[in-house]
């Protein structure tokens, strides 16, 4: 069977070794927060691949970054994209392998001397990690709708800094409106970030959908005292308040298998050992596939929490900053995966995401689909994230042959 065209696998690997160069932790992860000097250097070796490609690429106002290649037809490009930021402890190819392996199907169709009828275009979207501006997917989120472009430049880093004022200082804010350029389908290929296709020996997943989830920011106040001069009974102590709240927000997401909730970020304030706190403020992630279970669970944590806090004297607020409903991946878009995975050979199986993407927002506009290949451990956002050469190149090859079977069955 003839299965050109294919991957240069040698090409790609030196690509994402390139990457992992810059920002480079001595640990073998990454530090490339949105916007960085470092995440700045990347993009313009993005720019620079893309253009010596045949591209054009254009910037959107929140700096997602456009390569388009031409195609036979006047029509919408077909995408893939993921993003090249990172975690501040992240790992190498989360995300990263996405938008490569984008720039690597480009190559290989122009060296088989093949053109799309659709253009094609590959994207860097902007700020996906939510490291250093919250929420995560800004850059998509804008793109579809979802987050008006005020909202998002208003977003601030831990210093203070805004996006509208990191995208002036970096100089990587365009002159084409976010959400201007119109898309046929667009397809992510991205690692699993989870166990499952390593444990089941799966070398693709066919990502079916995104399971839903909601950022919450919790602040539980008290009343500071000396550490040395107050009874343990006549504290207000909203450290206590809020371990016994994490403990209780654990307790519900065990209460169903499918339930995922985490504690990710912790502070007490003012932070002196020999001072009773005067408020505790922590992170809650709260997922799941199926909507009318996240609005349980969602409901069950709201309800939960403030009594906790009334229980040792404290008051509970609690903030939602982010929500993201389940998302179905379109079926024709499927189909494309799964018949390239079966052209090359590959072992696949449905799946669901556990994690947010890029493709959650585009999923509203436009026909999506994700791509897994399986990744160490499942480990992922921490230096020992790792996924081998021949992974890489496979997941790039079901990319290549599920946009060209896209393209045609388009035509």
């Amino acid at each position: 069977m003839n299965l050109s065209p294919r991957i240069d696998a040698e090409h790609l690997w030196r690509d994402l070794m390139h990457s992992a160069t810059i920002g480079a932790t001595p640990d073998g992860g990454l530090n490339r927060q949105t916007l960085t000097p470092e995440d700045v250097r990347i993009r313009a070796w993005f720019t620079e691949t893309a253009k010596s490609l045949g591209a054009t690429v254009q910037i959107d106002s929140l700096g997602s970054q456009f390569a388009i290649f031409p195609g036979t037809e006047p029509r919408a490009p077909i995408a893939m994209g993921s993003h090249l930021d990172t975690q501040p402890t992240g790992g190498r190819f989360d995300g990263i392998l996405g938008v490569l392996a984008g720039l690597a199907t480009i190559r290989a169709l122009r060296a088989a001397e093949i053109t799309t009828r659709h253009p094609l275009a590959v994207i860097n979207w902007t700020n996906e990690e939510g490291a250093r501006f919250a929420p995560a997917m800004l850059g998509s989120g804008v793109h579809a709708g979802a987050f008006s472009a005020a909202y998002a430049l208003s977003r601030t880093d831990a210093h203070g800094a805004s996006l509208a004022e990191a995208l002036a200082q970096s100089g990587q804010a365009g002159a084409t409106p976010a959400g201007a350029q119109t898309l046929t389908a667009y397809f992510e290929l991205h690692i699993e970030q989870g166990p499952i296709l390593e444990q089941e020996t799966i070398d693709i997943g066919v990502v079916t959908g995104v399971q839903g989830m909601s950022w919450f920011d919790v602040t539980v106040t008290g009343t500071p005292t000396h550490a040395g001069t107050t009874p343990l009974h006549l504290r207000h102590d909203p450290v206590l308040a809020a371990a016994t709240m994490i403990q209780a927000v654990d307790a519900l997401a065990r209460a169903d298998p499918a339930a995922r909730a985490t504690v990710g970020q912790l502070e007490a304030h003012p932070g002196s050992r020999n001072t009773v706190a005067e408020r505790v403020s922590f992170t809650v992630d709260l997922r799941h596939p199926e909507t009318r279970h996240l609005a349980a669970l969602e409901n069950a944590f709201r309800a939960a929490l403030p009594p906790l806090a009334e229980a040792r004297g404290c008051t509970a607020r609690i903030e939602q900053i982010w929500h993201a409903p389940p998302v179905t991946f379109d079926a024709t878009c499927l189909q494309a995966v799964g018949h390239a995975a079966r052209l090359l050979g590959a072992r696949y199986r449905p799946i669901v995401s556990g994690a947010g993407h890029d493709a959650v927002y585009l999923a509203r506009i436009c026909p999506t689909a994700m791509i897994f290949t399986p990744c160490q451990g499942g480990i992922s956002h921490h230096p020992a994230e790792s996924i081998t050469r021949e992974q890489a190149a496979l997941g790039a090859d079901v990319l290549l042959h599920t946009v060209l079977t896209y393209d045609r069955a388009q035509a």
